[in-house]
């Protein structure tokens, strides 16, 4: 991992696709929480998610083809495999994550599949 995260807690990027309970959630766990703007391109948010060491949780899952986003252009990638509708099962899955993965540097390089019991985890690939 890059010494270059000295964060003591992990902010996220929430994508325009994220149910906005779930940024009312982690706000309310007083995490810092920035939202995509709408229509902006995936290269674009991406790089917002380097430049400002953000964790990026989306239900895109263009984010994980590295033709499309390479891992030296992001920070780190949580895909929701979650249906928006099943609100609760996305906030205990993401609670869950939470307790696996505490620090930002931990999540730096990451590509993490968030389903509703259980999270996979691998690295982004170049």
């Amino acid at each position: 991992m890059s010494s270059s995260v000295s964060l003591s807690e992990p902010k996220f990027l929430l994508d325009e696709n994220v149910h906005r309970k779930l940024g009312v959630f982690l706000k309310a766990e007083k995490f810092d929480v920035l939202h995509s703007p709408k229509g902006i391109s995936d290269r674009k948010v991406a790089a917002l998610s380097k430049s400002k060491n953000l964790i990026l949780v989306t239900n895109d899952s263009d984010f994980g083809d590295s033709a499309l986003v390479p891992k030296d252009k992001i920070f780190s990638v949580v895909l929701l495999k979650i249906p928006q509708n099943k609100v609760d099962s996305l906030l205990r899955a993401f609670s869950m994550l939470l307790e696996e993965i505490t620090k930002p540097e931990d999540f730096e390089g990451k590509f993490i599949v968030l389903k509703e019991e259980e999270l996979e985890v691998s690295n982004i690939k170049d």
